[in-house]
């Protein structure tokens, strides 16, 4: 069953600071004990302050274009200039404190407690320091690291104490420093300042001599490199007449076009010729086919004699009705005929060998072409070659002509305004003797750890609430489960007595009106009619379900109603201890074929019998699913008024589960600050999908004065006083 979302009250924040109040108040005293001992113990801090207004210097003309008009790093590079090592040191020798440090630096007391403490505080502070450098300290550690010297030391010390803050809305910046000693609280500010001007005045000079002898230096390399390139142009310009080589790179691009346009007609005409002549020669042999041919059927002299033999066959056909075959004129006609007809093959043959030499002819023009082709390509590539070359030694020439001139003008531009300042800085107020120290500041520190103290506890409060998932508050678990709680069970005083048989060993005691509380709630969750038939279990193990079930039907008993207490837990029964009864016969022997006469037993009560878990089987859950333990519940339903069940816990076995679908309703135990929510919300989870019916819990162990409840369940002192007749 999920936890349900509830509107948290006021009333809910004070619970949980009251039932953590112990928490609250022991750190609260724990924050303040710690900020009066460092705030009392402190040595006074005496702060001194410098204000100073910073400017940029405006660049001049000549270097105008180097310049940049605004800058947003340029205060904080002023300001780390400020807090740097060369600063201090300077410091350090305007001032003489290497030889003055005893006057301005006394040595401290290290044997009170408080210095002592201080003093094991920083080794931790270096010593976690050490873990997180880098190699550097590494190799510092390894034999040859080298030690500060005195001035080194104290300018370190003056780094530290230096703070520099920006003025709001304005340019000027203050310069302070803290320091026990007041006089040296005012000097350090006034002598950083003077510091930081001489330091700034010194890395220009150093700065400018630096850029003057490397842009010196850097123009000679340039000159003498512009000297030889511009030598090494003039020889290629000899040696590969550059003069007309700009000409020459005009016109061989022409050249080059004609001669391709006439290399792609003669590759054209080669494979017409090449296509016409490897048809001719296809039909050599055949003067039929070869006058089929249009290149050979246009030739005008083979027309003719076409046009010969036709009239002689012609002639041959008009005289051979006239005349017989052997007739002189007939054998003269054919005889002219065959002379036409060789004619006609030598002229065919004529025309094929002229269609081969102009094949030839067309070959040896496109081979000519192709040579000149290549020829041209090769002087272009050659003048390209040239010319490349010769443009890569001009542009490098002028590349070394203009970064020397380059160079030259930086360097006059560099050697007139080399003396220029590039920081404006004036003093506009001195730091004055401090006549207070400037912390501890006692009066907000002592506030600061009041509100710390209460807030903190207050916060660790609720952090350790919620991290306690724990069942603790009836009302809480109601409305966290959406279940009813019939009751609780608060803790006894003496936490080594037992409530197993509370009831009635006890009978005045608190918890016992608890267990009757419950046993009035029960007997009321239903409309109709009591339960008769109830099953007790819990999430978990040692959640009090076996001492519940017992007081229960102590309860239940000595309303005189007939109760019989049958515990289920044949796994780790417990039953017959709390009754002193035997257990050598029990459920498990009846279920296993005894009858149930052999297996009741008497109770401390006339009317409460009991049956015993008997000998643990080995298979309980399948005893439990057995028709006998039906059997046996309505045998015995018919004689007692309620049948009181003690079963294992739901999250470890799935016999209450069973057994749920037998009783009318199922009571779950949950005891304060073990049972966690998610473990109750899954064992009614479970009920619910075997669609077992719950009466509700029962919230056991449970201290009223630590959950922020200042009241009693089950009518609290007054059950103490007043037992129940």
């Amino acid at each position: 069953m999920a936890i349900q979302d509830e509107e948290i009250h006021l009333r809910d924040y004070l619970r949980v600071i009251l039932k953590r109040r112990a928490t609250v108040v022991l750190f609260f005293l724990l924050v303040m004990v710690g900020v009066i001992l460092a705030t009392f113990s402190a040595t006074p801090q005496y702060q001194g302050s410098v204000k100073v207004l910073i400017e940029k210097v405006e660049p001049n003309e000549l270097a105008s274009r180097y310049y940049r008009s605004y800058d947003p790093e340029f205060y904080e590079t002023q300001v780390q200039l400020i807090k740097s090592q060369a600063v201090a040191l300077k410091v350090v020798d305007i001032l003489s404190l290497e030889e003055n440090y005893a006057t301005y630096f006394p040595p401290q007391d290290q044997t009170g407690p408080v210095a002592l403490l201080r003093g094991w505080l920083g080794g931790v502070k270096k010593s976690i320091k050490g873990l997180f450098r880098g190699g550097a300290s590494a190799v510092a550690g390894s034999g040859n690291r080298i030690e500060k010297s005195l001035a080194e030391k104290i300018a370190s010390n003056i780094t530290e104490g230096i703070s520099v803050s920006p003025v709001k809305e304005s340019r000027v910046v203050a310069i302070s420093y803290m320091s026990p000693n007041p006089e040296l609280a005012a000097l350090i500010p006034n002598t950083v300042a003077k510091a930081f001007i001489e330091v700034t005045l010194e890395m220009k000079m150093e700065s400018t001599r630096q850029s003057m002898e490397w842009m010196t230096r850097k123009a000679d390399d340039e000159r003498k490199k512009l000297e030889l390139a511009e030598t090494s142009m003039q020889q290629n310009m000899r040696d590969n007449d550059i003069v007309t080589l700009e000409d020459r790179l005009t016109v061989v691009p022409q050249r080059l076009s004609e001669i391709s346009t006439q290399l792609v007609r003669a590759e054209a005409k080669r494979k017409e010729m090449e296509a016409l002549y490897d048809k001719v020669r296809g039909v050599a042999g055949d003067p039929d086919a070869a006058e089929s041919i249009p290149a050979i059927a246009a030739d005008s002299a083979l027309q003719t004699i076409r046009s010969q033999i036709m009239a002689a066959e012609q002639q041959i056909m008009e005289m051979s009705r006239k005349y017989g075959e052997k007739h002189p004129l007939m054998l003269k006609a054919r005889g002219d005929i065959d002379v036409l007809k060789g004619k006609r093959i030598q002229e065919i043959a004529r025309i094929t060998a002229s269609i081969r030499n102009e094949f030839e002819l067309s070959q040896a023009n496109e081979r000519s072409l192709q040579a000149q082709m290549d020829k041209t390509k090769s002087e272009a590539q050659t003048l390209n070659e040239k010319y490349i070359q010769y443009g890569a030694l001009k542009r490098e020439a002028d590349t070394n002509r203009q970064l020397y001139d380059a160079l030259m003008l930086k360097l006059k531009e560099q050697s007139i305004t080399g003396e220029s300042q590039p920081v404006n800085m004036w003093i506009v107020e001195k730091a004055s003797f401090p006549e207070f120290p400037a912390k501890p500041r006692k009066a907000v520190n002592l506030l600061l750890g009041l509100v710390v103290g209460l807030f903190g506890g207050i916060g660790l409060a609720f952090f350790i609430e919620y991290l306690d998932n724990t069942v603790k508050h009836p009302e809480e678990l109601e409305r966290a489960l959406g279940m009813p709680v019939l009751g609780v069970v608060t803790l006894r005083k003496d936490k080594e007595a037992s409530v197993d048989r509370v009831v009635m060993d006890d009978a005045a005691s608190v918890q016992a009106e608890n267990f009757r509380a419950i046993r009035t709630s029960l007997m009321l969750s239903s409309a109709d009619s009591p339960p008769r038939r109830i099953l007790v279990t819990s999430s978990g193990p040692a959640e009090g379900k076996t001492a519940s079930s017992a007081n229960l039907a102590l309860a239940l008993a000595q309303s005189d109603k007939r109760v019989l207490l049958i515990d289920a837990d044949m796994r780790k029964p417990r039953q017959h201890k709390v009754f002193s009864l035997g257990n050598g016969k029990g459920l498990s022997t009846y279920l296993a074929g005894a009858s149930e006469g052999d297996i009741l037993q008497k109770g401390p009560l006339p009317n409460l019998s009991i049956i015993t878990s008997g000998p643990i089987p080995p298979n309980p859950s399948e005893l439990l699913s057995s028709g006998r333990m039906v059997q046996l519940l309505e045998k015995l339903g018919e004689r007692y008024d309620v049948i009181i069940c003690d079963s294992p816990p739901l999250l470890s076995v799935t016999d209450p589960l069973i057994l749920s679908r037998l009783f009318d309703g199922t009571v779950v135990v949950t005891r304060a600050r073990q049972t966690t929510y998610e473990m109750a919300g899954r064992s009614l989870k479970a009920l619910a999908d075997v669609k077992s019916n719950v009466f509700g819990l029962v919230l056991n162990e449970f201290d009223a004065a630590k959950g922020g409840y200042y009241y009693h369940y089950g009518y609290g002192t007054y059950g103490e006083t007043q037992p129940e007749a």
